[in-house]
């Protein structure tokens, strides 16, 4: 039913609905799964300037779906959208700067992108930014800056970010060291499922880091991490066997 109306409202020109319809086409829900529909209804919505469906047709082109790969055209599209201050666009712009994809490789202009969307509260970005601050690309090294945005992005549940502001605490980077504030973070990513997470949450409970030492809960952690298969768990999982 919802594809019946969103396809009328589509045929007349209704640019939301054509977004929502090519929404629907990608994940097939209502109707068969088709990237090629997909797109037509991405292309339709674009060109009339509504910037999801600008960005979701970026992200098409990126990967090469219903669309022959093409990353100038995957720019061009991110471009659009987050001109109109789209998060998900400038972050995907950001992405496509920083690993010189479809554009001469920036990191300033990468860090450019990441901040605007970041401040709009995309986690994505503010991760992104963390990481740009770190490694000293686009941008100083600058511990500080990188606990406020890995900050930002973990207390909104984002898993990479929940991960490495763990590492921060563990060693000491940019925050007084402390070991239950790593376990704690660790937790909130692994119970999401980061593997790298899992494999750190691991390592704490191996060496009694912030809890209690503890070879049960240390091969959990490192089974599910050695399942989704990180290389790291997996020759930790087969040394407490051994």
């Amino acid at each position: 039913e919802a594809v019946k109306w969103y396809r009328k409202a589509a045929e007349q020109g209704y640019a939301i609905a054509q977004t929502d319809l090519a929404d629907m086409c990608v994940i097939g829900k209502g109707i068969s799964q088709d990237d090629s529909e997909a797109v037509k209804w991405y292309c339709r919505a674009a060109e009339q300037g509504h910037a999801r469906a600008q960005n979701n047709l970026g992200v098409m082109y990126e990967y090469g779906r219903g669309v022959s790969q093409d990353n100038s055209e995957a720019v061009k599209w991110y471009r659009k959208a987050a001109t109109q201050g789209h998060a998900s666009a400038q972050n995907n712009l950001g992405v496509m700067y920083e690993q010189g994809k479809g554009v001469l490789k920036d990191n300033s202009e990468a860090v450019k992108w990441y901040r605007r969307a970041a401040e709009q509260g995309y986690a994505s970005a503010q991760f992104n930014l963390a990481k740009s601050y770190h490694f000293g690309e686009g941008v100083p090294k600058d511990a500080s800056e990188v606990v406020k945005w890995l900050r930002k992005a973990a207390e909104q549940g984002y898993a990479d970010a929940q991960n490495k502001f763990g590492r921060m605490y563990q060693y000491g980077e940019g925050v007084p060291q402390d070991d239950s504030e790593a376990v704690k973070w660790f937790q909130k990513a692994a119970s999401q499922g980061n593997a790298v997470a899992q494999y750190n949450l691991g390592w704490m409970y191996l060496n009694g880091r912030g809890v209690p030492q503890d070879d049960l809960e240390a091969v959990k952690w490192f089974r599910k991490a050695a399942e989704q298969g990180d290389a790291k768990a997996q020759n930790k999982l087969g040394m407490m066997y051994y």
